[in-house]
């Protein structure tokens, strides 16, 4: 299967529901629910976009099973679209622009296609697998580093407080072994970053496929050295870490004695 046919279809997608997600943040952002926590919240304009996305998924390839974060489901054999109608909700909640719409492709539960669309800048990251990543049709590459005393580190923190607590101090031990941390609040975001060199490496805890799936796959085919949740032990295994392949093997190490896989 070609994927690169799938990337225009996430893409196009992914550009409807952003504006759909910007149009609604006004009335958006007046009353939301929570889902997990009290912290994790969920608007009108998150289940609007994810409806929009599933809607247009069903007449594009009708059929094919959805994963949503607001309306679940399953991945299945064969094709399964797995989307996050805003990734980083908590920032649109408060005007930061830094969320996006995700939406990816699996086959048999792996990362084939992907589309990552800032609603805020405009921006649109995708990658298909074995054909590269892009940010706005430019190639793009993870960074050169390979000291890690010397790494830009994004990271994020569960919802739980509880969970939290224990992260933050597996983030401190962090601090002083690479150059600075970055904690920005969007995961498909951070891991683009990853791929354009803007961060070294990333890590977080408890993520959904969503969103991660069409993040990562950015990275991996920018160079990044990428495991997602179940494949990295000594992280946790609900750890997802990426890295440029000059610090990866330091930074993972790092992450373990720094007590990150026992959070």
């Amino acid at each position: 299967m070609d994927p690169r046919p799938l990337v225009d279809i996430a893409a196009a997608i992914g550009r409807e529901a952003g504006a759909l997600v910007q149009r609604m943040r006004a009335s958006a952002v007046v009353s939301f629910d929570t889902k997990s926590t009290s912290t994790d919240v969920v608007t009108a304009a998150d289940r609007a976009s994810e409806q929009l996305v599933r809607t247009r998924l069903s007449e594009s390839r009708p059929g094919e099973p959805v994963l949503g974060e607001e309306e679940g489901g399953s991945v299945l054999p064969g094709l399964t679209w797995v989307v996050d109608p805003i990734d980083g909700t908590v920032n649109y909640l408060y005007g930061i622009p830094w969320y996006s719409v995700s939406i990816a492709a699996q086959l048999d539960g792996e990362s084939i296609a992907g589309a990552v669309f800032e609603p805020a800048t405009g921006r649109m990251w995708t990658a298909a697998r074995g054909h590269g990543a892009f940010l706005d049709g430019s190639p793009l590459r993870v960074s050169a580093a390979t000291d890690l005393s010397l790494s830009l580190l994004g990271y994020g923190f569960a919802y739980r407080p509880e969970r939290r607590q224990r992260q933050a101090e597996a983030w401190a031990a962090m601090s002083t072994r690479v150059r600075d941390m970055r904690r920005a609040g969007a995961a498909s975001l951070d891991l683009c970053s990853v791929a354009a060199g803007r961060l070294d490496a990333y890590a977080e805890h408890e993520l959904g496929r969503w969103d991660w799936a069409a993040g990562a796959l950015i990275a991996a085919e920018a160079g990044a050295v990428v495991r997602l949740p179940g494949t990295a032990p000594e992280l946790g295994q609900e750890a997802t870490f990426a890295a440029a392949p000059g610090v990866a093997d330091a930074m993972y190490a790092a992450l373990a004695e720094s007590g990150f896989g026992k959070v």
